[in-house]
């Protein structure tokens, strides 16, 4: 299999390269995490790293089975430790291994020792491990390809159309790739899709109604870019004959989140200044897995297209949040090191009532920060008194 190019994720890795933190890469199973850290691997070696210096243990090989052990981890480790040179340990789904967060603390202690990790649930992360680990690590998010890296990898930028197309049509998991037809595709993902609810979630939180958490899944998948209440998801599934209370909506929605599965997106009153306690909207991580799911029949252009601005935002690194001004609501305010961007997202806007209601959200923001219409039109780029309308495929290329 080639690589495709992860160059975020890889900047960020060389930027930690050395500092004394711990680079923990979390997300989604099969997103390219220990990929990343082949890569990363490959990139030492090729400075002049001497390979006897990395260490890369991936947990979910039985291989290493005798490494989940944390004092027989601990021993070999130390055995092959070159004292005064820097050593590169790289551990994947190291929530495998007991009580890691102890053995890597002591790891940790060692200067000459450069550690890596990477884990598919946010557990890893959560409680008492975060309190072990607290201010001595650094957390990576990382999501399966975006469009601007398919693109890039598959030399496809003589036609965003068509590789959008492409691209929403298929699955963002790299290795889906390597599927020549769309039952071996369909085969792939629903043995993911398997193995994320059946390891990553029943195996933590011992699910005693695996139907109706499936019920819940596809409900959110289904409602992607809708905001949500654990309330309604109880009170819909309920009428359909699915009896579920509150409580035990929340308790899902939490699974599906710790397992990436799915994204909640918290709202933010914009002119208040102030995070909302109710209502949230939910992403999913691929929408491949969403049409394994519901089929093609829910193939909402508009609603794929917001779905893929969130993960194209999150992907790089912003803080994303939904905003609401006064009975409006914008899609997305995004946050980084340069400040604040508004975005509001329609798959067209060439109606002119259309136009000017995806507007109004936008216009009704008191302050000057960045304001950025996204639709797929293959219009030219157009300034409406300081709103940016853009082509989204073009603006998810320079992200």
């Amino acid at each position: 299999m080639n690589f495709i190019e992860r160059p975020y994720y890889m900047s960020r890795l060389l930027t930690l390269r050395n500092k004394r933190v711990i680079k923990v890469i979390t997300g989604v199973r099969r997103s390219g995490k220990s990929t990343l850290l082949e890569m990363f691997r490959q990139k030492l070696m090729e400075e002049g790293v001497d390979d006897k210096h990395i260490i890369h243990i991936n947990f979910d090989d039985y291989e290493y089975v005798e490494y989940r052990d944390p004092k027989a981890l601990y021993s070999y480790i130390k055995s092959q430790i070159h004292p005064g040179e820097t050593t590169y340990l790289m551990f994947d789904e190291i929530q495998n291994v007991k009580d890691f967060p102890e053995v890597i603390n002591s790891f940790y202690l060692k200067p000459e020792i450069d550690i890596y990790l990477t884990g598919s649930n946010a557990y890893m992360l959560s409680g008492e491990i975060a309190t072990l680990l607290s201010g001595r690590y650094v957390e990576i998010k990382m999501l399966p390809i975006s469009f601007k890296e398919y693109v890039n990898g598959f030399n496809l930028a003589n036609s965003l159309a068509e590789a959008y197309r492409r691209y929403i049509d298929w699955s963002t998991f790299p290795y889906a790739y390597e599927m020549n037809d769309r039952k071996s595709l369909r085969e792939y993902l629903s043995g993911l899709y398997s193995t994320i609810v059946l390891k990553d979630i029943n195996q933590r939180y011992r699910i005693a109604d695996m139907m109706m958490l499936e019920s819940v899944i596809r409900f959110a998948a289904d409602n992607i870019g809708n905001l949500m209440s654990t309330k309604r998801i109880a009170d819909i599934l309920t009428a359909e004959g699915r009896k579920i209370d509150i409580k035990t909506a929340e308790r899902y929605l939490t699974c599906l989140a710790e397992s990436f599965l799915l994204m909640p997106v918290r709202r933010f009153d914009i002119k208040g200044k102030q995070f909302l306690k109710t209502l949230e909207k939910y992403y999913i991580i691929d929408i491949g897995l969403r049409s394994m799911l519901l089929g093609r029949k829910n193939f909402d252009v508009g609603r794929i297209l917001e779905n893929i601005v969130y993960l194209t935002l999150a992907g790089s690194g912003k803080e994303i949040y939904i905003g609401k001004t006064g009975d409006m609501e914008v899609d997305f305010v995004s946050i980084d090191e340069n400040g604040t961007t508004y975005y509001q997202v329609a798959a067209t806007v060439r109606d002119n009532a259309t136009l000017l209601r995806e507007l109004a959200s936008l216009r009704s923001i008191p302050d000057h920060h960045p304001k950025i219409l996204l639709t797929l039109d293959e219009d030219p780029e157009a300034d409406y008194d300081g709103i940016r309308r853009i082509n989204a495929l073009e603006w998810m290329m320079k992200q």
